[in-house]
């Protein structure tokens, strides 16, 4: 990372968390009080449609603070870490130097580590040691990346074939952890942000409750729509929620299987997420249980330099 666009993040205010802990609210709130606008950091509300499956800000709340990064990218198309980091060091700037906080809300860890530490030299992928490995069962492949890589198996998403596979092809082509790449990313000496955090009980019945609210919400007609429109890419269809309801639209779950499935799903991805922000040490931990201490957050990111 050049040091003009290390420079410009150490001007942005980072507001990191699990899903459903209430990061939007908090954003919405800091913005306002500081003359913010809010760049998003979440995989999967970058994209355009699916809006209650990715529980996007509300028209409202989109109408009360200027979002970037936000519905900006066609279902059909494939997202990743580096046209991220390109798009929002970019927004960045431009809020910056328009006088006005950036303000870096969401839950994807790998782009609010590439916006502070770059990225690693992690080659491409080799289509035909892919293809092979596509092949193989995934507790065989779960095996053989717990042989190459321990460290990789205890953070990575072990349900998802896709980032098992990624992770072991990594191994194999460079004879290196994949988690190794994570740790050669040039540290920053100071960044300025926080850690929303509730209690387990309170942020699992906050997740079961969301997830009920989206099928009241109609998400299934949702995924119908997007799913009758054409092709969804690679990357889109990892959004926590479209296997399931797609399950259920070929009549394979019903929506009470769907709900559960996907309630269990979100309160493992919400721990996995809690484990890569902890290790973060420019968040500070914010603990926000039976409502968030708003305005010691505001005084946080009101201390940020302009």
């Amino acid at each position: 990372m050049s040091n003009d666009l290390s420079d410009a993040v150490h001007g942005a205010f980072f507001l990191a968390g699990p899903t459903a802990v209430g990061k939007t609210d908090v954003a919405l709130a800091v913005a306002e009080a500081c003359n913010g606008e809010i760049v998003g950091a979440d995989a999967f509300q970058v994209y355009r449609g699916l809006d209650i499956l990715t529980a996007k800000p509300s028209a409202a709340a989109l109408a009360r603070v200027p979002h970037h990064l936000v519905g900006t990218v066609s279902l059909n198309e494939e997202f990743n870490v580096g046209r991220y980091l390109e798009a929002a060091l970019a927004a960045i700037m431009d809020i910056r130097q328009r006088g006005k906080l950036p303000i870096v809300a969401g839950g994807t860890g790998l782009y609010i580590r590439a916006l502070t530490r770059g990225l690693s030299d992690v080659p491409p992928g080799n289509p035909e040691l892919r293809a092979e490995l596509s092949a193989i069962p995934l507790p065989e492949l779960l095996a053989r990346l717990e042989a190459l890589d321990p460290e990789a198996v205890a953070v990575i998403d072990i349900k998802n074939p896709r980032r098992v596979l990624r992770a072991l092809e990594v191994c194999i082509v460079t004879g290196k952890p994949f988690s190794s790449f994570r740790q050669e990313w040039q540290t920053q000496p100071f960044f300025h942000g926080v850690l929303l955090e509730r209690s387990r009980e309170e942020l699992y019945e906050r997740i079961d409750r969301r997830t009920v609210a989206m099928f009241e919400e109609g998400v299934v007609e949702e995924v119908r729509a997007a799913l009758t429109a054409g092709r969804v890419s690679a990357t889109a269809e990892q959004v926590i929620g479209w296997g399931e309801i797609s399950a259920l639209l070929r009549g394979e779950l019903s929506q009470a299987e769907a709900i559960a499935a996907i309630q269990q799903t979100t309160r493992r991805y919400a721990k996995r997420q809690l484990t890569w922000f902890r290790r973060e040490p420019f968040l500070t931990p914010v603990d926000v249980t039976g409502g968030s201490d708003i305005l010691a957050i505001i005084e946080r990111a009101a201390a940020v330099p302009r």
